[in-house]
C-alpha cells in the first residue's frame, strides 16, 4: 500500500509527487500518457525556462519526480473506490491502494456538439496544433475560439496552412494581447468576429464548414478545423467517490487542497483553487501544496 496515490501525471500530479516523495510518503503516480502540456507549442511563461516546448516540459517534469523515486504507471484509470480509509484506484491493468489520493486529472478539450463532429475526428477535424499542424501544409484550415489556445493554435498553423480562418463567435479576442499582436502580422490568417459554424461538410473527409455571421451564412471550402473551446474538468471519477463540484464540474476545495471527503486532495486544473486560473505554475503549485497537506494528513 503507497502513503498516496496520485491520479494524473501533468505539472500538478508530477509536482505533488516530487514534494510527497521529498516528504518521505511513498507514492505512486497513474495517468495515460503525457497529457495536455504536451500538445502545447512554445511554453513562454514558465519561470527559468524560456522558450520550451509543452513535451519537453512534461518530460523534465517525468524525470525530475522519477529521480526522487515515484513510482510511475502509464494506464487508464478506470474507477476509484474507498473502503474504510483506504483508497482503491483500478486500472486496466491493475488495482493501487493508499492512504490517501491526490486527484489531479485535469481537463480535456470541449468539443462544437455538432451532428457529424465526431465522424470527421482524425480526418479534418483536430484538436491538437501541436500534433497535426504538419499534416496541412499549403492548405486551409480554421480555427474555432478566441482565447489564448485558440490564438496559439492560429499562430502554429500559420507556418504551414497556405490560408488561416479564425471562426469567434465574439466581436473581440479574449486572448492575451501578446498574442494578438502576432496575429495582426499574418498575412494568410483572416479573422471572422461574431461567427459560428453550423454544419460540417464532407464524404471521407472534412471539405466544408457553413459559417453563420450576423444572421448570414455562407460556405467555406476547408482542409481542416482545429477546435479551441476551452476545456472542461475531468472529475466524473471523483464525483463517483462523493466529491462535491461546483456548477462547472470543478472540484470544490479549500486552501490547502482539501476536499470534502477526509484524506482526497485535489490540484490542478480540475479544481476551483487559484481562482481558476489554469496556468502551468498554478497547477505545479496546487500540486505542492496537496502534497504538504497528504503529508499532514498522515503525520
Amino acid at each position: 500500500m503507497y502513503d498516496v496515490l496520485i491520479l494524473g501525471a501533468g505539472p500538478a500530479g508530477l509536482s505533488a509527487a516530487i514534494y510527497a516523495s521529498r516528504y518521505g510518503l511513498s507514492a505512486v503516480v497513474i495517468a495515460k500518457g503525457l497529457g495536455m502540456v504536451a500538445e502545447i507549442g512554445d511554453v513562454e511563461n514558465y519561470p527559468g525556462i524560456y522558450p520550451v516546448k509543452g513535451q519537453k516540459l512534461i518530460t523534465k517534469f517525468r524525470k525530475h519526480a522519477k529521480k526522487f523515486r515515484a513510482n510511475m504507471v502509464d494506464d487508464e484509470i478506470l474507477s476509484i473506490e474507498k473502503k474504510g480509509k483506504t483508497f482503491t484506484a483500478k486500472t486496466r491493468s491493475s488495482e493501487f491502494s493508499g492512504k490517501a489520493m491526490i486527484y489531479a486529472l485535469g481537463s480535456s478539450k470541449k468539443k462544437m456538439g455538432l451532428k457529424e463532429e465526431a465522424r470527421f475526428i482524425g480526418k479534418g477535424i483536430s484538436y491538437c496544433a501541436t500534433c497535426d499542424a504538419a499534416l496541412f501544409r499549403g492548405k486551409t484550415v480554421a480555427v474555432l475560439g478566441g482565447a489564448n489556445s485558440a490564438i496559439t493554435t492560429a499562430i502554429i498553423l500559420s507556418g504551414f496552412a497556405k490560408k488561416v480562418y479564425i471562426i469567434y463567435r465574439r466581436g473581440k479576442f479574449r486572448a492575451a494581447p501578446s498574442l494578438t499582436d502576432k496575429i495582426r502580422m499574418l498575412k494568410n490568417v483572416e479573422v471572422l468576429f461574431n461567427s459560428t459554424v453550423t454544419k460540417i461538410e464532407g464524404k471521407s473527409v472534412l471539405d466544408a464548414a457553413v459559417i453563420k455571421t450576423k444572421g448570414k451564412s455562407r460556405r467555406i471550402d476547408l482542409d481542416g478545423m482545429f477546435v479551441e473551446f476551452g476545456y472542461e474538468p475531468n472529475s466524473a471519477l471523483a464525483k463517483k467517490l462523493g466529491v462535491k463540484t461546483g456548477k462547472n464540474g470543478r472540484i470544490i476545495v479549500k486552501n490547502n487542497m482539501s476536499t470534502n471527503i477526509p484524506g482526497v486532495f485535489a490540484a490542478g486544473n480540475v479544481t476551483t483553487g487559484s481562482n481558476t486560473f489554469d496556468q502551468i505554475i498554478t497547477a505545479a503549485a496546487e500540486g505542492a501544496i496537496a502534497a504538504y497537506s497528504v503529508y499532514r494528513f498522515l503525520t
